[in-house]
């Protein structure tokens, strides 16, 4: 597995599934692949856990790459009933999930997948090849808070910015020169330089090309 950033936090694999055996199982096997993991005896009692955790965090959880292993049957809440509750929280890009099915469970399984889920694994399972998914997921999940702490950054950078810098800078972006940003803005050549040098600071970026592909990776292009 390539290296995780280590400022994103332990990655760690949340196993629900309603089997003691199975749960110790898959934790011996990622514990010999040094992955972290937590069991849950149920889709509630990892929903429950999920709230709480991220209550404590305002909604910004999970706060590390993760992955949930998740069995398709259980008592009480489904696998599926809780993957949909994980849809309605917008937890699947940093939370990516892995379905663990029967032979008879694999149609659903596969409708999962095309709902959002990463992958379902079929038992009995390659224990190479699941460690190897859910190493996979885990990259996947890091991608996605590492964009999220991107978003969250320039949001930030963004509301520092006074009212005419954010004007000038919509110009910027668009490629417009100084000339003309001051002639649009009715201020001088001078103070238009003077904002941008500012502008570029604030936002930590060395030029206007490097400014725009910022703003528009963070979904934060100026219209």
């Amino acid at each position: 597995m390539t290296p995780l950033d280590p400022t994103l936090g332990l990655p760690i694999v949340y196993i629900v599934d309603d089997e003691d055996v199975v749960r110790d199982a898959l934790a011996w096997l990622l514990r010999s692949r040094r992955l972290l993991s937590e069991g849950f005896a149920s889709a509630e009692a990892f929903e429950a856990a999920a709230e709480q955790r991220a209550a404590a965090r305002a909604g910004d959880w999970p706060d590390a790459p993760a992955c949930v292993l998740l069995d398709v049957r259980m008592p009480g809440m489904s696998g599926l009933a809780l993957f949909e509750r994980l849809i309605e929280r917008g937890w699947l890009a940093s939370l990516p999930v892995i379905f663990l099915t029967g032979h008879g469970d694999v149609p659903t399984a596969v409708a999962a997948v095309k709902r959002g889920a990463f992958d379902f694994v079929e038992k009995p399972f390659s224990n190479n090849a699941l460690v190897d998914r859910v190493e996979q997921a885990l990259q996947s999940s890091a991608q996605a808070l590492a964009q999220r702490r991107q978003h969250g950054d320039v949001a930030h950078r963004l509301a520092e910015l006074t009212e005419r810098e954010r004007d000038v800078m919509q110009l910027v972006v668009k490629g417009r020169p100084n000339k003309l940003i001051a002639d649009e803005l009715h201020i001088s050549v001078r103070t238009v330089e003077v904002h941008r040098a500012r502008i570029f600071e604030k936002m930590g970026v060395k030029s206007a090309v490097e400014l725009a592909n910022g703003l528009r990776s963070a979904g934060q292009e100026p219209s």
